[in-house]
């Protein structure tokens, strides 16, 4: 435990001296880091090439191999961008992350109707805790559902980290029980879901086609959805330039109840899809995402 409070410190400290460096020159890092990740250690390429192969079958070699390169340099600016929410104001936040729409949401919070807000691995999904700075309304509790870490110094960094604007975070097997209490004592809510990661195998309940293969989707937010009456949104994230990138908050329904079985969970698929075609090179392809393929009907 001592061990791990030290190793905690040395990587704290470590991130908070490089977070004091303005953006333009911690993107000199990133350029610098991308030059060994991809070609010296070549982390996950094995993965990343597949990915891509397999969800752009129509691209030729030289198309696969630009929107590689492009990805490993914006998950170098990814790394660093976070590595800055230790030390930026929240001026620069709110103009470097813009969310659109936020009034109309705002609108169905304050008739008494808490939000669900479903987004994927796509720009810089940390930065998105930035929302409450868009916020008008003090009583609304944000909070984002997380998959803890193997890693508990990991773990404990972001978990910390994604407290900077305020929120709360749920663990996967006990944000129903803290959403449940929090709507008992009658305070509204918007939750980011992150729902593009794989599902445990025990954990698969549907399959939809995505980026041309069959593909097992977590279907949580549409469960907690239907069991709260949560109106239940979709974060679509454009990157408009190195550090700079717009969100538009989607309604993906007003009534999740009166929906059909996983047509939320669809919904998301289709929209999150369109959001990757837009701009590939964006999206975390280093995930080991279709591991798990679905077996024939017999």
């Amino acid at each position: 435990m001592r061990g791990e409070k030290i190793i905690y410190g040395i990587v704290y400290f470590f991130v908070w001296i490089h977070a004091i460096l303005p953006l333009r020159v911690l993107y000199v890092f990133a350029d610098i880091l991308y030059l060994p990740l991809y070609y010296i250690v070549r982390y996950r390429r094995k993965i990343v090439r597949e990915n891509l192969e397999n969800s752009f079958p129509d691209k030729d070699q030289k198309e696969i191999v630009k929107i590689e390169k492009q990805f490993y340099r914006h998950f170098c600016d990814y790394f660093f961008e976070t590595i800055k929410l230790l030390h930026i104001s929240d001026e620069e936040m709110k103009r470097r992350f813009v969310f659109k729409n936020m009034t109309v949401l705002e609108e169905k919070i304050k008739n008494g109707n808490s939000a669900i807000q479903m987004l994927g691995h796509y720009g810089n999904w940390e930065w998105v805790t930035s929302i409450t700075l868009w916020s008008n309304d003090p009583e609304t509790v944000f909070a984002q559902i997380y998959r803890p870490l193997r890693n508990s110094v990991s773990d404990r960094f972001f978990t910390n980290l994604r407290k900077r604007f305020h929120s709360v975070g749920f663990t996967k097997n006990g944000a129903l029980r803290e959403i449940v209490r929090h709507k008992r004592s009658g305070k509204k809510m918007m939750i980011g879901f992150i729902s593009d990661q794989k599902p445990s195998l025990n954990n698969i309940h549907y399959w939809t086609r995505f980026l041309n293969q069959d593909t097992a989707i977590l279907t949580g937010a549409e469960r907690i959805a239907k069991q709260t009456g949560f109106i239940v949104g979709y974060l679509d994230v454009k990157r408009l330039g190195r550090g700079y990138y717009e969100v538009d908050m989607k309604v993906i329904s007003d009534d999740p109840v009166a929906t059909g079985e996983n047509e939320i969970t669809e919904r998301y698929a289709r929209l999150m899809e369109e959001t990757i075609l837009r701009d590939p090179a964006r999206w975390l392809w280093t995930h080991n995402r279709w591991k798990h393929k679905k077996q024939p009907v017999t």
